[in-house]
């Protein structure tokens, strides 16, 4: 793995949802300190790190789920989505108290939308393109 992971969290993203691609602008702005890294399901980097993680294994692989690899573990769905939200800057740290709903629940309003949100918002023809000032931040 790189050393632009090593440190950081990881978040992989399905690179062609219009979805996806705005909540990772959405972390940017909301991740001053420039913690979180980012990459699409779609690139070789995902890829690699998918076949070699244990998590993926067994069959774990959801293509449609926001994904967070940190400090040696991987989360899925809404338990990744409130971790991300935990760490970001202002009031969104606030978001983590939904944590108190059962995983079963949140997963399937975090499934229902994954469902149609190609739908409700589209989708590109090619993995999003960082700004030239984040780049450095996606593998």
């Amino acid at each position: 793995m790189n050393t632009k992971a090593s440190n950081n969290p990881v978040i992989f993203f399905d690179g062609i949802c219009n979805l996806c691609n705005a909540s990772v602008n959405f972390i940017i702005r909301h991740d001053k300190a420039g913690n979180f890294r980012f990459a699409p399901l779609q690139s070789e980097f995902a890829k690699a790190f998918l076949e070699n993680n244990a998590s993926f294994k067994n069959g774990h692989i959801l293509p449609d789920s926001m994904i967070l690899a940190e400090d040696g573990k991987v989360y899925f769905r809404s338990e990744a989505a409130l971790r991300i939200a935990g760490k970001m800057d202002g009031i969104w740290k606030a978001l983590i108290i939904f944590r108190i709903i059962p995983l079963r629940w949140r997963d399937f309003i975090y499934d229902f939308i994954a469902k149609n949100r190609y739908r409700w918002f589209g989708k590109r023809q090619s993995c999003m393109v960082p700004a030239p000032d984040n780049s450095d931040r996606f593998f």
